[in-house]
């Protein structure tokens, strides 16, 4: 075994392989780039190096410097993780050329499955069933065209060297064609370095299914079942389970073996997972699952196959990278119970997924739920990487118990400071058709907004959110009676207006004194009263209007988070009354919604446009965000062009003023 390994990576998987490593007894160095410098990777592991500034060109993805780092450090091999170099065969062959151990498959296995039109063709000579579709070489825009009328529409234009959902495009109408081509290349280029793509047939009621696989230098390979990855959104998983729903013992052992065969065609060596997709129009039907491609590394979701096979496989990895067998053989592998994985992000479902950046001023995770993490609270998400917060899995004997445990301990999660999905994780979980594992990868889109808007904030969130403001949920530490009654006045009752922002919208709460520890609050109209039974300066026990309950508040400086039945709410106090007012008619800018790029301006100074027309659009963290017009106008400023890096914030378009136009 390795005495000491090097992990080219960051965040959640990074501590992920430094955990298994420690175990082992194997010592671990992390690289980082300056935006990582106090990541909590960097602090846990053995020791760590810089590779650079914060931009992944310059840092995790610099070959160079990461093999400089192993060499000095004096590590026998190199963990890539998953994304950045995990699937780069050039960066495989500069570790063994350094003379390193690659932990994980051969050059030669990464370009045989990297680009999806030569793997599906393999796969074809290999006996394993590929999607309808066109995956050749010839990328002339009218012939594409042509493809896609004879597959027949909606088609999928996918990058051939993409993943994650990067330069994916569904397609409904021929008439969206060209534009779909031609932003599925625009983003492969800038994800991949590869903007040639492939057309294939989408399918009316798809799930994703996808197989571990496992193969080592002795010629043995096996599959360690599969898992469905079916919900998703914009092409991108957001909760993983294992088994798959449904799924039979015949279908089971006829995907198993295309996937064996899959790994045995290519000599692979090391953790792979081969995906297919499932035609479920009719339900499972083994002659109606086709192979997508294979990611050749270790997959994010790879927690939820521990979970039911009792399996680490990070020491799978690692062992086999040192020439050992495989510690097991196909037919003593089973499966035990089910397992869900859930990813936190720091994004707004209610805004299209946006990604959102910042610092966590709250991170506290529940027990009886395996959380994998590589962030803490005081940390920041920025706006270089991946917004992963954590990935939370939970394990039952049942499909049903293990997803209500995930739902409890995401209603558990309490995460401050910055946007989150965990609201639409809890309500994905409670979704009728999912309850029941009736899933596909059309589910959340079909769920539209009853999955997407938070619920608007109960009153009593509220009333805790001002009296946070004003001081009364912190424990008085004067003995004294007369220090314990804040706000107290000897002639009448006490009153204080508050000003919070919440939901875009401003609230202006008047609170009432009636003693040290009940409170009249009046909000929209509406008195309430509230009386606080205890409270620490987080925890507090209140009694609102006879129901008592129990919730988290936690300020930093002029934001208040407020937890309360499993919801997370967020408050922001205001700088004085009426300042929404002005935003109120702010339909004339269009502003950065985050740092990033410009890639596309369609419009110029002078030009109408119409509400909702595509104006700018930006690349930011690893996506594509078109910003388009907020009304009907005519476009007066245009400061930025092609090809210029904003900042969060900064002016992007401005219409002429409603009168003026």
């Amino acid at each position: 075994m390795f005495r000491k390994i090097l992990i080219a990576n960051r965040g959640e998987i990074a501590c992920r392989v430094i955990r298994t490593a420690r175990r082992m007894g194997v010592a671990t160095v992390a690289v980082y780039s300056d935006a990582d410098r106090d990541a909590l990777h960097v602090e846990t592991a053995d020791e760590a190096i810089r590779i650079g500034p914060a931009e992944a060109a310059k840092s995790y993805l610099n070959v160079a410097a990461i093999i400089e780092a192993a060499k000095a450090s004096g590590a026998q091999a190199v963990h890539p993780g998953y994304g950045f170099l995990s699937e780069n065969p050039d960066f495989v062959e500069a570790v063994e050329a350094a003379g390193l151990v690659f932990i994980g498959p051969s050059a030669n296995a990464i370009r045989a499955m990297g680009l999806k039109d030569a793997a599906k063709a393999l796969m074809e000579k290999a006996g394993v069933p590929v999607v309808p579709g066109y995956h050749g070489k010839k990328q002339d825009d009218a012939f594409l065209a042509g493809e896609a009328a004879a597959i027949g529409f909606p088609v999928l234009i996918k990058a051939r060297a993409g993943g994650g959902g990067k330069g994916m495009r569904r397609v409904d109408d021929p008439a969206d064609f060209a534009a779909a081509l031609e932003s599925a290349r625009r983003e492969g280029e800038s994800a991949f370095g590869d903007g040639r793509v492939l057309v294939e047939k989408y399918m009316a009621k798809p799930r994703h299914i996808e197989v571990q696989v496992f193969g080592d230098g002795h010629r043995n390979v096996v599959h360690l079942f599969e898992r469905d990855c079916s919900l998703q959104r914009r092409h991108q998983k957001v909760i993983e389970e294992a088994p798959a729903p449904g799924m039979t013992a015949e279908m089971r052992a006829a995907m198993g073996q295309a996937a064996v065969r899959a790994a045995a065609a290519i000599g692979y060596s090391g953790a792979g997972t081969v995906e297919f997709i499932a035609d479920v129009s009719e339900g499972l039907r083994q002659d109606r699952f086709y192979f997508m491609e294979m990611n050749t590394r270790l997959q994010v979701e790879h927690p939820v196959t521990e979970a039911i096979t009792g399996l680490d496989l990070v020491e799978w990895q690692l062992r086999v990278a040192a020439g050992e067998p495989l510690p097991k053989r196909q037919e003593e592998l089973t499966i035990d119970g089910w397992a869900f994985e859930a990813r936190l992000y720091a994004e707004n479902p209610a805004r299209d997924f946006l990604p959102a950046i910042g610092r966590l001023t709250v991170f506290d995770v529940p027990d009886g739920a395996r959380i994998d993490s590589g962030v803490r609270a005081g940390d920041n998400i920025t706006p270089f990487y991946d917004p992963m917060i954590a990935k939370v899995i939970t394990h039952g004997r049942s499909r049903a118990e293990a997803l209500s445990r995930l739902e409890t301990a995401l209603e558990q999660c309490r995460v401050g400071g910055l946007t989150t999905n965990a609201g639409f994780l809890v309500r994905l979980c409670r979704h009728p058709a999912f309850a029941v594992g009736d899933v596909d990868t059309g589910l959340i889109g079909r769920a539209g907004e009853t999955l997407l808007a938070d619920p608007q904030a109960p009153e009593e969130v509220f009333a805790l959110a001002a009296l946070s403001v004003l001081g009364f949920l912190k424990a008085a530490a004067d003995p004294d009676p007369w220090g314990k009654i804040r706000g107290f006045r000897l002639w009448g009752a006490p009153v204080q207006t508050v000003f919070l922002d919440h939901g875009g919208a401003e609230h202006a709460l008047r609170v009432t004194m009636l003693a040290p520890d009940r409170f009249c609050v009046e909000h929209n109209d509406i008195e309430t009263e509230l009386r606080v039974q205890s409270a620490d300066g987080r925890s507090v026990r209140a009694d609102f209007e006879g129901h008592v309950f129990s919730a988290t508040v936690h300020r930093e400086g002029r934001d208040i988070a407020v937890f309360f039945g499993g919801h997370g709410h967020a408050f922001a106090l205001a700088e004085e009354a009426g300042h929404h007012d002005e935003a109120a008619s702010g339909g004339d800018r269009l502003v950065a919604p985050m740092p990033g790029l410009v890639r596309i301006v369609s419009a110029a100074p002078g030009a109408r446009v119409a509400k909702g027309d595509a104006l700018v659009t930006m690349e930011a963290m690893k996506m594509e965000l078109v910003l388009a017009a907020p009304r009907d106008g005519v476009v007066a400023t245009l400061p930025v062009a092609v090809g210029d890096q904003v900042a969060e914030g900064a002016l992007l378009l401005s219409l002429e003023p409603e009168e003026a136009a």
